[in-house]
């Protein structure tokens, strides 16, 4: 291991007595507060802390193993023995080590929280809005599998069945080798343009088309960020919804379009059945969104420090094609190609999730190495 992660572990190990202490005082709990944030920091702190004192029981494993393999060179047993020790410390030191090296990564605090995805068909026309349709269902199957809950928050359909747009809420907590991690944490890397070359159902001469869809990926913010916006800031628009939904739905004036003056950014809704309702998911929508807003234009003054393809997220790149007639899937950030394009369209996302994320973690891992 090198002697930069040995210098941040042992740190780690130093803040664990010290929060073990501060919790220990009497008056600890007169500050609820406090006593939350403590607790949440003694508990990230303590699974690493627990994690690099097995690297180092296994370390001090490993070297008696080697000792006593440098002794046994008369008994075929011991040394049988002593090399069997070795092997297994070696394979968990390099794991362990992996594992390490992820949970001193610098965490995004919007990691953890809930996402809204949004698809929004490109060039391509109709072909363009089914295959906004494939992406969703994509992401559905994805999160499905993966114990996340999924609903549409609006959706403004195509003649054909697609999509034109599609805003979908993505919840839950994915446990990863890094930890807990959250809906944006797992999907943020999805933003950019997505591009699909395929024949479409209504070519009748068999021609290979292309269509794009582009995604944005929105961590959703706390309700008391939501408070934050000026009222006076906000248009707030009713209309009568439209498409399936029943009597109600196309009889009241329930849905709800709210646009942010200053900024110009608008949001809506209409799937709930009141106008309160709509109105509460609306705000939520708009206040990830001038969040996102906030978060790429510091991205663009960070960009000249520090270039990460993946961490860019500008959702006016191309960063991925979906090649149907090859079965192959290529995410250009990355240079990584696959060919089972069809069980990844059914949901099986998890290798270009975990490649994605590997990626992340080396460019971070790096930049740590470099300052250190």
């Amino acid at each position: 291991m090198k002697p930069f992660l040995r210098q941040q572990l042992s740190r780690f190990a130093d803040r664990l007595g010290e929060l073990e202490f501060l919790l220990s005082r009497e008056d600890i709990m007169q500050d609820m507060k406090q006593f939350l944030a403590l607790s949440r920091e003694h508990t990230e702190v303590g699974a690493v802390a627990s994690r690099w004192a097995r690297y180092q029981q296994r370390e001090a494993d490993l070297a008696a193993g080697q000792e006593m393999l440098a002794g046994s060179s008369d008994d075929a047993d011991m040394a049988e023995m002593a090399q069997e020790e070795i092997d297994g410390a070696t394979a968990e030191l390099a794991q362990l080590e992996l594992e390490l090296q992820r949970m001193l990564l610098p965490k995004d605090p919007d990691d953890q929280r809930p996402a809204f995805v949004e698809i929004r068909a490109g060039t391509g026309g109709d072909e363009s809005a089914l295959f906004a349709a494939d992406l969703a269902r994509m992401y559905t199957r994805f999160c499905d599998a993966q114990g996340l809950k999924t609903e549409i928050m609006s959706a403004s359909e195509s003649e054909l069945g697609g999509y034109k747009e599609v805003v979908l809420r993505i919840e839950g907590t994915v446990m990863t080798s890094g930890g807990a991690c959250g809906a944006y944490g797992m999907l943020k890397f999805e933003s950019g343009g997505h591009r699909v070359q395929r024949v479409p159902a209504t070519e009748t001469q068999g021609r290979i088309h292309t269509s794009a869809c582009t995604v944005a990926v929105l961590a959703e913010q706390d309700e008391a960020e939501a408070i934050k916006i000026n009222p006076s800031d906000l248009r707030i628009d009713t209309y009568r919804a439209s498409g399936a939904g029943g009597q109600h739905i196309n009889k009241t004036d329930s849905a709800v379009r709210i646009t942010h003056l200053p900024t110009g950014i608008v949001a809506e809704c209409q799937d709930g059945r009141s106008q309160h309702s709509n109105k509460a998911q609306a705000l939520k929508v708009l206040t990830a969104r001038i969040h996102e807003k906030d978060r790429s234009e510091r991205a663009a003054k960070d960009a000249a420090e520090r270039k990460s393809l993946v961490g860019s997220g500008d959702r006016s790149d191309r960063i991925r094609t979906y090649n149907f007639p090859q079965g192959r899937l290529s995410d250009h950030r990355i240079n990584l190609t696959l060919y089972k394009l069809l069980n990844i369209m059914e949901g099986d996302l998890i290798d270009v999730i975990d490649a994605l994320q590997a990626y992340e973690a080396a460019q971070q891992m790096a930049a740590l190495e470099l300052n250190a």
